[in-house]
């Protein structure tokens, strides 16, 4: 079975009561990684109706030299 040629990146996005959303510069190579820091996050005091998520996103570089 061949690899797939889009990877998946995981980023850590924070979302406020307004419907606000803020993306973290970090990324994440697993959603695994990304659901730890999570976590950790959690273990700190939020303001009331912030959420945090991980969110998949393709990685641009994935497929590099492949599109011709």
């Amino acid at each position: 079975m061949a690899a797939p040629s889009v990877a998946l990146v995981w980023y850590l996005v924070i979302a406020g009561p307004q419907g606000g959303m803020v993306v973290l510069p970090s990324t994440f190579d697993t959603r695994e990684q990304c659901t730890s820091a999570v976590t950790e996050y959690q273990k700190q005091p939020t303001p009331a109706g912030w959420s945090v998520q991980c969110v998949p996103s393709a990685s641009p570089f994935a497929d590099e030299g492949e599109t011709e």
